[in-house]
């Protein structure tokens, strides 16, 4: 029998499809399912939503809950990771003192000020869950989906000797976007995707073996409805030659080109019609609405029955690496992991999102070589940014924390040395009952 067990559980809704795909597969259909949060209500919710689908699947799993994080990880075979450090209260900083010296931030929870500022946060009781990994079941497997990614994993790595990759949905949620657009079916796609997270490229798209850009191309460049739905993405693409994972909105906080002016803000960040094109605090408006409303909502749809589809099994990576480590057949994903000469051009040791293997056996990442010039001259930057941060962190730094933030592209489109150093003093003043690493919040 497997335990799987989840941290942050109270995350209603991803917990529900985690868990219903997970027990579509015969070897986890009898799976106990360990439910963890700080947040009691949240967490009695959560269960309720499990045993409905359980129930309504006739599964034989069981089921708990507990706020004891030590009980949870004991026996655990697999543990996933939804955490949020700090409450919106909280983070909402990361992205308001930017944007008062004129950096303006859709999203926030990857890169750049707002994102280095949230894994400052966060690594620490990330390192909390890990030690207690060692502690109570050493030889589990951590598959983390807590934002910023790659600084999180790449900074366990670093320190503790759990294996673990990061999971994410925009490498499979783009290729399916692509697919669409050109027609095609998305079983019928081949792909090499490759680079750091929400900053990987597809390097090769294949409909039926065929090299699928010229109509990838075709697409965008002669059919409004295709170039307006992701106008940054689309930009970077016939700038650049390989198409980008992640949102618009995201994607817009990751360079220098969009978000440095209003007019450009306006031009490309507004009026894009997928789910995100990059309005001012996107997600933090989203959590704000959500803390307002989410008793509503999971009660609404706790009362609904269940049919038949939403039985099925979705496209998240989760289940299929759960299924495949223990035992099941083997799955091809994109992870976040240790880059041992994976990616040829990015820093040695740096966490990458490359195609990766899993069996029985464990991880099996695929040498992916050198990503094409113009793709690795940002990737490169943006992963020299994590890299600095992480070990402003790991040495308790604050200047090196200031310097990772001077080269963020988009905060250094906007200001100068010496605001980036005055907004850097005011998010470690705001934040420093959050960050103990630091024994001074000056730089």
């Amino acid at each position: 029998m497997t335990k799987i067990t989840f941290i942050g559980a109270g995350s209603l809704g991803f917990t529900g499809e985690l868990v219903r795909d997970i027990l579509t597969f015969p070897l986890l259909e009898d799976a106990t399912i360990s439910l963890m949060d700080i947040h009691p209500e949240r967490l009695e919710w959560a269960k309720r939503g499990v045993e409905k689908l359980i129930e309504a699947g006739k599964r034989p799993a069981k089921v708990e809950a507990t706020l004891d994080r030590a009980e949870a990880l004991k026996g655990a075979d697999v543990v996933l990771t939804t955490i949020l450090a700090g409450s919106t209260e909280v983070w909402r900083h990361d992205i308001e003192i930017p944007k008062k010296y004129g950096v303006d931030i859709n999203v926030g929870d990857t890169r750049g000020p707002s994102g280095i500022f949230r894994f400052l946060r966060t690594i620490n009781p990330m390192m909390d869950i890990v030690r207690d990994m060692e502690k109570y079941c050493p030889n589990a497997v951590l598959l983390n989906y807590t934002n910023p990614m790659a600084m999180l994993v790449s900074a366990i790595q670093k320190q503790s000797f759990i294996t673990t990759t990061g999971l994410c949905h925009s490498v499979q949620g783009t290729a399916m976007m692509l697919a669409e657009w050109i027609g095609a079916k998305y079983e019928d796609i081949d792909y090499v995707c490759a680079g750091i997270n929400h900053q990987a490229w597809y390097l090769e798209y294949k409909w039926n073996g065929v090299d699928a850009y010229p109509l990838i191309h075709k697409a965008i460049s002669e059919r409004a409805e295709i170039y307006t739905a992701e106008p940054v993405r689309n930009e970077m693409y016939l700038a650049i030659g390989k198409y980008v994972t992640e949102s618009s909105g995201h994607n817009s906080e990751y360079n220098p080109w969009f978000r440095k002016r209003p007019d450009l803000i306006e031009k490309y960040c507004t009026h894009g019609t997928n789910w995100n094109p990059g309005e001012y605090a996107y997600i933090l408006k989203e959590y704000q609405h959500n803390e307002a409303t989410w008793k509503d909502q999971v009660k609404e749809r706790l009362a609904q029955p269940l049919t038949e589809q939403d039985l099925q099994r979705e496209h998240e990576y989760a289940a299929y690496i759960i299924n495949a480590l223990r035992g099941g057949e083997m799955f091809k994903f994109n992870g976040n992991v240790r880059n041992t000469h994976l990616i040829t051009n990015l820093p040695e040791d740096a966490c990458v999102e490359v195609p990766v293997v899993v069996d029985r056996a464990g991880f099996h990442p695929i040498h992916v070589g050198a990503l094409p010039a113009e793709c690795a001259l940002l990737t490169q930057l943006s992963s020299g940014i994590e890299e600095l941060a992480i070990q402003g962190s790991l040495t308790g730094d604050p200047t090196a924390i200031y310097r990772a933030i001077c080269h963020d592209p988009l905060t250094s489109a906007v200001l100068s040395l010496a605001e980036i150093r005055q907004m850097t003093n005011e998010l470690f003043a705001q934040h420093k009952d959050y960050l103990p690493q630091f024994k001074h919040h000056v730089v």
